[in-house]
């Protein structure tokens, strides 16, 4: 079963704040039971101590997750953005970085997160890859990409 749902893919969404960001795909995977209602907060308060910006190259992803107790079940929600937000470079938290896709990881399954970072490394660090996904007009044609590339992950 792929952790990429219908539902949980947005592309060209506007935001003025990484803390919007992560409170509009937080609430669709709460909405629908993924997430617990800690959730969001978790996250939020992960990202002050962790920050999840990775600086990818022009096209730049934010990898925002929580630690397991606060999800029911796995999946991960995705947004492209017409206009990137600043997250914070994982690898030095004092740097500002501009975003243009975050992908936000729900996984239920303390072990699995690991795995699944490492496995989505692969996938960040393709530059045609993040272009295309950008480039999609529409949610439908940005999930078609997305359950194909996620459906060879297995956790």
């Amino acid at each position: 079963m792929s952790l990429i749902k219908k539902d949980l893919v947005f592309s060209h969404k506007s935001f003025n704040t990484k803390e919007e960001t992560i409170a509009f795909l937080a609430g669709a995977l709460n909405k629908k039971g993924v997430a617990k209602d800690s959730y969001q907060n978790a996250l939020l308060e992960r990202e002050k101590k962790f920050p999840t910006g990775l600086p990818t190259g022009d096209v730049k992803v934010a990898i925002p997750h929580a630690d397991s107790e606060h999800v029911n079940e796995s999946a991960i929600a995705v947004t492209t953005l017409d206009s990137p937000v600043s997250f914070k470079n994982m690898g030095d938290p004092e740097e500002d970085l501009k975003v243009s896709i975050i992908i936000m990881l729900a996984i239920a399954e303390p072990k699995a997160q690991v795995k699944m970072l490492q496995n989505l490394m692969s996938i960040v660090q393709d530059q045609n890859h993040l272009t295309k996904l950008l480039s999609y007009k529409t949610s439908n044609e940005l999930f078609l990409d997305l359950d194909n590339t996620f459906s060879k992950i297995k956790l």
